[in-house]
């Protein structure tokens, strides 16, 4: 941000910057440029300077010193909005909301731009209720937000995590009021769209930048695609990085890493790879996070060789393995059944001090559990517990998906049960394990009376343990799996017609959780539907 100020400033700034002493003669240093600083705008200048290179006590020490001296209420209110917007960058909301306070009691915090930057101070800390609550509570006292304003309390319910609807209830306010959104605005609400994956909003709010001749920048297009990417049409993804050069957008690291991830994720790798290809040739230099994605990809379609280059290549330009790195590498050769391979990498990245995520716990559960490496899943569950963290829903699907494969449906469930105790919801993932194991097999724990309703179905032996601690339910668990992975029967199925009504009382369920099926749920009911007759009343009940 270009500001006034005078050289005086800046020789202030310097001496402040090279200062080390207490209170006191920090205060004696000030006085001595104090006849020589030129206002409210040579002071802002230093405190935002100050702040830049982190020297946040000095910054509001230099406040301090400057407001008391400033004698004009709207001068003051200029610096205490400087020093807010300073300190909230830092994430030290606390001092900011401290700072605010004394200004308004003072008589020159009630302004309209003191308010927009608490509540930004608070938007980049996370704290979206208390931005609200800020935003609020200035219309009481008689002040109309600006842009600045809406563009801040939109930003911070992004940042936040509010659901779209909720975010565009500001943006509708601020049309009515007659506030016009500008790019920031369209960005913030852009950002919301990419967190949720809805690629269709976003596109519309993208369109209504253009009508409303408002020029995108490449932050706009880098969250358009990861709205698009998120909301898996990688083709609307790969046109839209094509037109950025033609409306002179050129892509960068960020363009091509979002796209080149929906590809991977997609299991696109022939064309994410064409883009990394597209990237080198275009001179545009990976970064840490197209480093890992290219990474990722290699160990997933076994290309060992070629992942151990860019391995050396990411130590070439000193870019250090992290846990995402690891991840990665956790997850390829996971799934290339290199189980071997599997062990080695997590032993180095400990032996590397870099601490696993919750991300790795569960790609170490997933890989072993599908490769039936029960023991080592067991092992590593323990550890998992052992580092005080909180299983999530992919820790949760992953052993799910283990149990249902191994027809111990009913422990499945029973577990479906717990987690949503824990208080973490299943997803479409975790549910259609459920739907395939009904669908292939009949050999499963599951009382007679699940298809007239009520909850999922399980014998008392199934649910008995869930009065155990998680731990132990879940150590328990592998065991079992272990067991019969060991003395595996093969049995018959029983009647299709059986196995459909569960199937569909599971997808009831899932309508009622709101969970939005996927292509795998639909396949998986329609491979249960061979064992059914056309003819069988249960197609007439629920067409």
């Amino acid at each position: 941000m270009a500001t006034r100020h005078s050289s005086a400033a800046e020789d202030a700034l310097q001496n402040a910057i090279d200062f080390s002493g207490d209170d006191e003669m920090f205060h004696s240093l000030m006085l001595s440029f104090e006849s020589k600083l030129c206002g409210s705008d040579d002071c802002t200048y230093i405190i935002r300077e100050l702040g830049n290179r982190n020297e946040c006590d000095k910054a509001v020490g230099f406040y301090e010193f400057a407001v008391k001296r400033e004698r004009r209420k709207n001068e003051q209110g200029k610096l205490a909005s400087a020093m807010i917007s300073t300190l909230g960058r830092y994430g030290k909301v606390t001092i900011a909301k401290r700072i605010f306070e004394t200004a308004f009691a003072g008589g020159y915090g009630n302004t309209v731009y003191a308010f927009s930057a608490l509540i930004s101070a608070y938007g980049r800390s996370g704290l979206h209720e208390e931005a609200i609550s800020v935003f609020n509570s200035m219309k009481e006292y008689g002040l109309r937000p600006n842009l600045v304003t809406y563009n801040a309390v939109i930003d911070a319910c992004g940042k936040g995590g509010m659901e779209f609807k909720q975010v565009a209830k500001f943006f509708d306010e601020m049309q009515r009021n007659g506030v016009q959104p500008d790019r920031i605005t369209f960005n913030s609400l852009l950002a919301v769209c990419s967190r949720g994956g809805l690629w269709e909003a976003a596109r519309n709010l993208f369109d209504e930048m253009t009508n409303r001749r408002i020029e995108q920048d490449v932050f706009s297009y880098n969250t358009l695609l990861d709205a698009i990417c998120k909301g898996g049409q990688m083709d609307l993804a790969f046109e839209i990085l094509a037109q950025m050069p033609v409306k002179r957008i050129m892509p960068n690291v960020v363009s091509y890493s979002t796209v080149i991830d929906g590809f991977a994720k997609a299991g696109r790798f022939d064309e994410a790879l064409n883009l990394f290809g597209e990237m080198r040739y275009l001179g545009i230099a990976l970064d840490r996070v197209s480093y890992n994605t290219l990474l990722s990809i290699y160990t997933k379609v076994g290309r060992s060789e070629e992942a151990l280059d860019i391995l050396r290549e990411m130590a070439s330009v000193g870019i250090k393995k992290d846990v995402v790195t690891y991840n990665a590498l956790l997850g390829g050769y996971g799934k290339q059944g290199k189980y071997d391979e599997v062990k080695k990498v997590f032993t180095e990245m400990k032996r590397e001090h870099v601490l696993p995520n919750l991300l790795t716990y569960s790609t170490l559960i997933d890989g072993y559990s599908k490769g039936g490496l029960y023991k080592e899943a067991m092992e590593i569950f323990r550890e998992f517990k052992s580092a005080g963290l909180r299983a999530d829903v992919v820790l949760y699907s992953a052993l799910i998906d283990a149990l249902c494969k191994n027809g111990l449906v009913g422990s499945a469930v029973s577990l479906i049960d717990e987690m949503t105790k824990e208080g973490i919801s299943p997803n479409v993932v975790t549910y259609n394990s459920i739907i395939d194991a009904f669908g292939r097999s009949a050999t499963m724990d599951r009382s007679a009376d699940y298809s007239n309703g009520g909850s999922l179905p399980f014998s008392s032996s199934a649910l008995s343990a869930l009065t155990e601690t998680e731990g132990n339910r879940v150590i328990q668990l592998f065991g079992q799996l272990t067991t019969e992975s060991n003395n595996r029967t093969t049995k018959d199925c029983e009647e299709g017609m059986q196995e459909l009504s569960c199937i569909l009382e599971v997808f009831r369920k899932m309508h009622q959780l709101e969970i939005k099926p996927n292509v795998v749920t639909f396949s998986a009911i329609l491979n249960a539907c061979r064992f059914v007759s056309p003819l069988d009343p249960l197609f007439e009940v629920n067409e």
